[in-house]
């Protein structure tokens, strides 16, 4: 089975990322959580926004790289809201499998890069009325990643939370979409396992 480095929203470590990594583990993927916040969780997106404006991007993006520098190569990423951002940055500095990005897409340009690496899998999920969504983000990755001649899967959900995944936020989960998301998450873990194992 994969391992898999998971990176949690912009809110920090809460339920809905522990339940996402108890559902990879019971499938029976190795998931590694990776906290680039250092411990720090938010239950509103303005003081979750303030933490990362303080801390600032570069030294988030590298503690995420930090978060996963004892895994081998191959290992897949995945990341929710900002935790999208970090793993494609990830994705870009080491040898990855495959990039799950959920309610989270970052032009290549905001991470300093001008290609996607040639051949790499990535799966993309989001709700079509998330206030937190900017789809021109969304289409210049998209267009990166088939420019690299990558298997791309992209999946939009009714429903407007950000979020829509995490039981714990009841104003944004939506448990049949989260039901779906799942399943497609562990399909493409499957699929790309493979190439994962290096």
């Amino acid at each position: 089975m994969s391992h898999i480095a998971l990176f949690h929203s912009v809110l920090g470590v809460r339920p809905g990322i522990e339940d996402a990594a108890t559902r990879l583990r019971e499938a029976g993927h190795e998931t590694t959580v990776v906290d680039y916040y250092g411990g720090a969780s938010f239950d509103a997106y303005d003081g979750a926004g303030a933490f990362v404006e303080g801390v600032g991007f570069p030294t988030l993006m590298q503690r995420a790289l930090d978060g996963v520098a004892d895994l081998p190569d191959g290992f897949l990423v995945a990341g929710f809201s900002n935790g999208g951002g970090m793993a494609e940055h990830v994705a870009l500095h080491r040898n990855v499998g495959g990039a799950v990005l959920i309610s989270g897409t970052l032009p290549l340009e905001m991470l300093g890069a001008t290609a996607w690496p040639a051949g790499l899998p990535v799966q993309i999920h989001a709700t079509l009325g998330d206030p937190l969504r900017r789809q021109d983000w969304t289409d210049a990755l998209v267009g990166a990643v088939r420019a690299a001649g990558a298997p791309l899967e992209q999946y939009d959900y009714p429903g407007a939370g950000h979020l829509f995944t995490d039981p714990s936020l009841p104003d944004e989960y939506d448990p049949v979409a989260t039901g779906q998301l799942w399943t497609r998450v562990l399909a493409f873990s499957e699929t790309t396992d493979a190439g994962s194992a290096a």
